[in-house]
């Protein structure tokens, strides 16, 4: 990882109600699933103009580059579409930008923490933790396994973004009755 990260530009656009960013090595597997996984599942839920998601990796090993074709098949196998993804590094602007960073694994999580400003540091967890119904850890690398590593990561990936959705939901939810009390004091 670039241990000397620099601020991008942000946009003028508003910022989102919510925002996640999933990352792993290389931006190319678990990630990207995760992304689009999670994507899925927020447009589904009616909360896609409020939820941002990303996605990135540690490494700086396939800039601009799609998801793994496996992962990508994999995927869209279960309705997900990857194919707008492109791979890219972690910058210090992530850190500000995103609520949640949602490291795929303990290294990664290493990785991030040790480029992530102190302040920040409470928005760095594993995906893993959003688990209902896997009792893991991490979510394994695929990338030099078979097909069969690509549809275990799908359905640990799937399970934590259910969970995950859950929680930004309770998220919004308080975000609004809190807005709603402060309306009323007003």
């Amino acid at each position: 990882m670039n241990e000397t990260l620099t601020p991008t530009e942000t946009s003028a656009a508003p910022q989102p109600a919510f925002s996640v960013l999933f990352l792993c090595m290389g931006n190319i597997c678990r990630s990207p699933t995760a992304h689009g996984v999670f994507r899925h599942m927020v447009k589904e839920a009616g909360l896609d103009a409020i939820v941002h998601i990303s996605s990135a990796g540690t490494h700086n090993y396939h800039p601009g580059k799609p998801p793994d074709h496996r992962s990508q098949q994999t995927a869209a196998q279960r309705g997900y579409d990857l194919s707008d993804l492109r791979a890219r590094q972690i910058t210090h602007a992530d850190f500000i930008e995103h609520d949640l960073l949602l490291a795929m694994d303990w290294d990664n999580l290493a990785l991030a923490e040790r480029v992530c400003p102190p302040s920040m540091q409470h928005k760095l967890r594993r995906l893993t933790q959003f688990c209902r119904e896997h009792d893991v850890s991490v979510v394994p690398d695929p990338y030099y396994g078979g097909e069969k590593g690509f549809t275990q990561v799908l359905d640990l990936i799937e399970d934590a973004c259910t969970g995950l959705l859950d929680y930004v939901q309770r998220h919004l939810h308080h975000k609004i009755r809190l807005q709603e009390s402060e309306g009323d004091r007003q």
